[in-house]
């Protein structure tokens, strides 16, 4: 069946069949070496296999030795996430052959993983564990090309539990592990490099009680929303199997996404735990990680988490919703609000929402829109953008002046008072010489004045916006309006 009869099927039966959705994710430790040797951590910045040796490249004779701080990043991401921490931990061999991994096997974890149970988002985990990356394959006609300098980077795999429904749940699951991993700083977690791998495990039931057993495993997916649309094609697909009564060709398999088809296409049969014959990797020491760390101390330890500063901002300080999403998604902008506020008390709510406000539109804007983009954020100096909040709160600066301050602060520097001062920015707030610019402006526009005196009191709004640029935007504009208002009664 054709995509879109596909989805217009599901669409309309989309009550008699019920979705259960299960995700895996892949995402790259923050290591300065690799898991089990001394390779710089680095496969992105680096020319095709340089960063490699002997161990990595599993030459006879080479021992395998874990990376503490792998470890240690592990433990952390399963306090964040109420999970279990194993005492007892080991690593295994998973067998598989394919030309990027040089042992013929994987070093990960089977039956003992670092991490069981615990929950994200309201979403139930069923384990975390470690193992180690695979080398990069790069297709080039009709030749492969393998660089090795991914293998061997740590790797951590998070499963969760069947227990999700919808796309959208299933996307922002992926959203709030990619924030913790990046408020823990244990990965930066960019899907588009690959260092965040997201797979989706999908079935449909009549039942909704009961889960098929035959499922698909979606991959090749590298972003939220190339999630969210093959989370629905799949759903789609598969509710027409059962609308048509071939419900028999929904088998137990691995699929890819086709991004530009926006679809996804069988590529093989789903293996189980049997195919990859794990056993004990027996170059590797079992460990006792209830001996190593004192979980108690590195969990009171950990930074406010994404949840955790949500709520703060929402309770604490007062801010709305929108901007709270927009705050705690971007940590780097997230930082600047945070020492943009130092100066101001919690009680200091109508500058705390202004700096807000300013940074989630203005600046974001800028970023987007401006060459300069990101490396804005590193140039604005938070004392400075406190200063600027102030000076707008206080009247010295209308909003259109503030813009053109916060512009100016980003590319040339410097404080704000200064900039307004030397550019004329500052708000004129003089009643007598904003009386001498009304009448000016009502003797340049007298058709629009008399209207106003007859009572469309609306077209103050274009006298006022007259007054605007004949200020260059340094007039006041509510004691322009004010002025305006008593002047043509």
């Amino acid at each position: 069946m054709a995509k879109d009869t596909a989805v217009k099927t599901s669409q309309k039966t989309s009550q008699k069949y019920y979705p259960t959705i299960g995700i895996e994710v892949h995402a790259e430790l923050r290591t300065d070496s690799k898991m089990f040797c001394a390779c710089q951590n680095n496969p992105f910045e680096a020319q095709p296999n340089t960063h490699i040796c002997p161990i990595c490249m599993a030459h006879p004779g080479t021992l395998p030795v874990p990376n503490r701080a792998a470890i240690d990043h592990m433990v952390r991401i399963g306090l964040a996430v109420d999970g279990e921490i194993a005492n007892f931990t080991e690593f295994d061999r998973k067998n598989y052959f394919y030309p990027d991994i040089p042992k013929g096997y994987q070093i990960s974890q089977y039956q003992y993983p670092i991490v069981s149970g615990g929950s994200l988002g309201g979403v139930a985990l069923e384990r975390i564990h470690l193992e180690e990356d695979t080398g990069t394959s790069k297709h080039l006609g009709q030749k492969t090309l393998i660089d090795f300098n991914r293998a061997g980077v740590p790797l951590m795999e998070l499963v969760t539990k069947p227990v999700m429904h919808t796309s959208q749940e299933a996307m922002q699951f992926g959203q709030t592990l990619q924030m913790l991993l990046r408020y823990l700083g244990a990965s930066h977690a960019h899907m588009e490099r690959g260092e965040m791998r997201v797979e989706a495990n999908i079935s449909i039931s009549p039942d909704p009680d009961v889960m098929a057993e035959n499922y698909v495993e979606i991959k090749n997916i590298n972003s939220f929303s190339n999630m969210g649309k093959a989370v629905e094609y799949e759903i789609a697909r598969m509710t027409a199997r059962w609308e048509s009564g071939k419900q028999d060709e929904i088998i137990k398999e691995t699929r890819g996404w086709d991004d530009t088809k926006q679809e996804t296409y069988s590529q093989r049969k789903k293996e189980n735990a049997a195919d990859y014959r794990y056993f004990p990797e027996p170059d590797i020491p079992k460990m006792y990680l209830h001996e190593l760390y004192d979980l108690d101390q590195i969990k009171k330890e950990l930074p406010e988490l994404p949840w955790e500063r949500h709520t703060r901002y929402r309770d604490v300080l007062g801010l709305r919703e929108e901007i709270i999403d927009v705050l705690i998604m971007d940590m780097d902008l997230a930082t600047v609000f945070e020492n943009t506020i130092i100066p101001y008390d919690e009680g200091d709510k109508d500058k705390i929402a202004l700096s807000a406000n300013y940074l989630t539109s203005d600046l974001v804007g800028l970023m987007k829109n401006e060459p300069e983009g990101r490396e804005f954020l590193t140039a604005l100096d938070p004392d400075h953008m406190s200063r600027l909040i102030t000076m707008t709160y206080e009247g010295l600066l209308n909003s259109r002046g503030a813009k053109d301050v916060l512009l100016k602060m980003l590319r040339e520097g410097g404080g704000p008072d200064m900039i307004a001062q030397a550019n004329g920015l500052l708000q004129q707030n003089d009643d007598e010489a904003l009386q001498i610019l009304a009448e000016e402006i009502i003797e340049k526009y007298p058709d629009e004045a008399q209207s106003v005196r007859d009572g469309k009191v609306q077209l103050v709004k274009f006298l006022v916006g007259q007054a605007m640029k004949e200020s260059k935007g340094s007039a006041n504009p509510q004691k322009m309006e004010e002025i305006f208002i008593k002047t043509l009664q």
